[in-house]
């Protein structure tokens, strides 16, 4: 497809524009459609059918998130979903527990499961994982760190950088020793930051980190979104959901790593009384509507984000194929088809 979007088709309203796209590929999601990937209760069957919800939205690449946890619930979750044996799984994304322990960079991962890097650890979590754990995001700065960022590289793991305080000297160690992303830039960080140096420009300016963005209109303001992109360039950004289990379902009480959250009429995903938000109910179609009219940017631009770009980062490709219907007026993408 060269990066585009593919021609279209005019469809019978001339606002819309039928699309084949390549399957989309998504580096982040917690669960879906009430199942919460991180609860070690999860059966095949959840597993199942979470996926089947997922696929229907487009993506049929993606990466099962588990955060903070102890080795055990890590151990647990990742077995039920490996053997769920779906092909849409493309590997495990390792959320934590190497990350900041502060309020703030936390984010909503359990505080007394953090800890310091350790290769020890890791291995654990690599073996229940069958080898399977894709992706790792970690602060740079926390004990540890830096080994393993060198360990994981030269296993073939990705590394990005995440829930953190980090400074500009150690974000600069990270990269050097092999990072190559940065985990839902904006968010997992500190509500006040000086205004430079700070971890955000540190992190937009540097070239050798892609990025992830959560485009749903919570995680960032659409000023935001705008700004990061260009300053990344499209080049450099791929689009995720951070979806959990309230993703694809009505407001209500639902779970992430097995802690109690509210999904709200307005989309928006928090535990009960806090700031800070705790994953979301974003789908891929969504957060490319959302791109292009955040940032003003055509379609063709925006699609890689959530395709190539991001199977290119995991060195996969994208499979299968999305039929959709772009409505130009709206900003809107409506998945009609997808084959596996």
């Amino acid at each position: 497809m060269g990066g585009g979007a593919g021609a279209g088709v005019v469809s019978a309203a001339a606002a819309l524009r039928t699309l084949e796209l390549p399957g989309f590929v998504d580096l982040q999601v917690n669960g879906f459609a009430g199942v919460d990937f991180g609860d070690p209760a999860i059966t095949k069957g959840d597993v199942s059918r979470a996926v089947a919800a997922i696929e229907k939205t487009g993506v049929t690449r993606f990466l099962p998130t588990l955060i903070t946890s102890t080795l055990e619930t890590f151990a647990a979750c990742a077995r039920t979903l490996l053997d769920a044996a779906l092909p849409s799984i493309a590997g495990i994304h390792m959320e934590g527990p190497y990350i900041a322990p502060e309020d703030g960079p936390r984010g909503a991962h359990a505080r007394e499961h953090v800890r310091g890097a350790d290769l020890d650890d890791f291995k654990r979590r690599q073996d229940a994982a069958e080898g399977r754990i894709r992706l790792v995001t970690l602060a740079p700065e926390v004990p540890g760190a830096l080994p393993l960022v060198e360990h994981l590289v030269a296993a073939g793991v990705r590394v990005a950088i995440g829930h953190t305080a980090a400074n500009r000297t150690e974000i600069q160690d990270a990269v050097a020793a092999g990072a190559t992303l940065s985990t839902h830039l904006g968010n997992g960080c500190s509500g006040t930051l000086p205004r430079h140096p700070n971890l955000l420009w540190e992190q937009l300016g540097e070239d050798r980190l892609l990025a992830s963005f959560i485009v749903d209109g919570h995680h960032l303001p659409p000023a935001t979104v705008r700004s990061m992109i260009r300053a990344k360039t499209p080049a450099r950004t791929i689009l995720v959901t951070d979806a959990m289990a309230a993703a694809g379902m009505p407001p209500g009480a639902y779970t992430i790593g097995r802690q109690r959250v509210e999904l709200d009429a307005t989309g928006r995903v928090a535990a009960p009384g806090a700031s800070n938000l705790a994953g979301s109910a974003l789908s891929i179609p969504v957060a490319i509507g959302n791109s292009v009219r955040f940032t003003g940017l055509p379609l063709e631009d925006v699609i890689p984000m959530a395709t190539t770009r991001a199977a290119e980062y995991l060195g996969i490709r994208p499979a299968g194929k999305v039929v959709a219907e772009w409505d130009a007026e709206a900003k809107t993408l409506r998945v009609v088809g997808v084959t596996l």
